[in-house]
């Protein structure tokens, strides 16, 4: 098969002939249809978060299931799945219902192997390649997931649309809905609007929120954010954040989120909010990232400050919720997905960085 191989710190993905072996006892084979390009495939790639080289990124797949391993039963051959974060499914935090903050996460979606230590890809050569990114890997015409991390669709819409629900806007929508519980009638915040930020805004729409504020310096992104449900925008070049938002909320923000991954930002966040608000946090910044904040700002008013992984959501049965209110036109996140071929990964990569493109979606292979 195909697969977009990244050798080096911070370099090119080149297609190249590999070979996969077949599923493990708990694994599905995936033929790949499309997958997302996320903010995390370039972190990785640029080694902010490791992951060892050579490797095969890509986690926001979707396909069709070709061959199961012998324990799995949740999904069968010819089914059409979306795949998500994969999680150990035997930890404390998986126990308790948390599987996106499993115990064993750098490991089970960072580690570039199975937990064993084994990879289900060699090059040309006959080397290994690291794989099993977030479970996947699914930059390739073929993927080895676990039963843990695909979900299954209904064939009624298009892969080439579903694919990025598993990360990014799963993420955003998730972090509103399920993990900050944004509560009809309250004022929400979000500090940058991408995919993640974008989908933040429609889930907050969901919610009923009455002011849902959206937080950039691209002006054409907020016009979209307005579309998509905001109700104020705010261009953090034009003014400071903090006392625009503080001047449409008149008290300070119930519910903010910060989906930059910027400190600086991160700062703006939490000073935007009023009594008893509550700040999450989902863009990812390179490991060591710090912020300083005022201690007294943040007791006094009593503001809550939580990390959020993946929504906090159980893949499961949140995926298929997001559709459902895609399909009531509640949640339009296809409004935010531009298709490129897979033999265009470097441009797709390119214009997200750029901002030029919101979410980019790979075409790689036919239904």
């Amino acid at each position: 098969m195909k697969a977009a191989i990244v050798r080096e710190k911070g370099g090119e993905m080149r297609l190249e002939d590999v070979t996969i072996g077949q599923p493990a006892d708990d694994e599905v084979l995936v033929r790949i249809v499309a997958c997302g390009v996320c903010h995390t495939d370039m972190v990785v790639r640029d080694q902010l978060l490791p992951m060892p080289l050579p490797a095969i990124l890509g986690h926001e797949g979707a396909g069709v299931v070709e061959a199961v391993g012998r324990n799995v039963t949740n999904v069968a051959p010819g089914d059409h799945v979306v795949m998500s974060y994969m999680y150990c499914g035997d930890c404390y935090l998986c126990d308790a219902g948390h599987p996106a903050h499993c115990a064993n996460i750098l490991p089970t979606n960072f580690g570039g192997s199975r937990m064993d230590g084994t990879t289900g890809t060699t090059d040309a050569d006959g080397h290994a390649i690291h794989d099993h990114f977030f479970g996947q890997s699914s930059f390739a015409e073929y993927a080895l997931a676990s039963s843990n991390n695909v979900v299954k669709v209904d064939k009624d819409l298009p892969l080439e649309i579903l694919a990025p629900l598993g990360c990014g806007l799963q993420t955003g929508s998730g972090a509103v809905l399920n993990a900050l519980k944004v509560r009809p009638g309250s004022s929400f915040v979000v500090f940058g609007s991408g995919a993640v930020g974008l989908a933040a805004v429609m889930a907050a729409k969901i919610a009923g929120a009455t002011q849902v504020i959206a937080v950039d310096v691209n002006a054409e992104r907020l016009a979209l954010a307005i579309e998509l449900g905001a109700t104020h925008t705010v261009n953090a070049k034009d003014c400071d954040p903090v006392a625009r938002i503080m001047e449409i909320t008149g008290k300070g923000a119930d519910f903010s989120l910060e989906a930059s991954g910027l400190p600086s930002v991160l700062r703006q966040a939490v000073d935007c909010l009023g009594f008893f608000g509550t700040c999450g946090i989902v863009g990812a910044s390179p490991l060591g990232s710090e912020v300083t904040l005022d201690i007294n700002g943040v007791m006094i008013p009593a503001k809550k400050i939580m990390g959020i992984v993946q929504g906090d959501v159980i893949a499961s049965s949140f995926i298929p919720m997001l559709i459902e209110f895609y399909k009531q036109g509640r949640f339009p996140f296809d409004r935010l997905i531009k298709h490129y071929d897979f033999a265009d990964i470097n441009q797709a990569i390119a214009d997200s960085e750029s901002g030029r493109t919101i979410k980019p979606v790979l075409r790689i292979g036919a239904v």
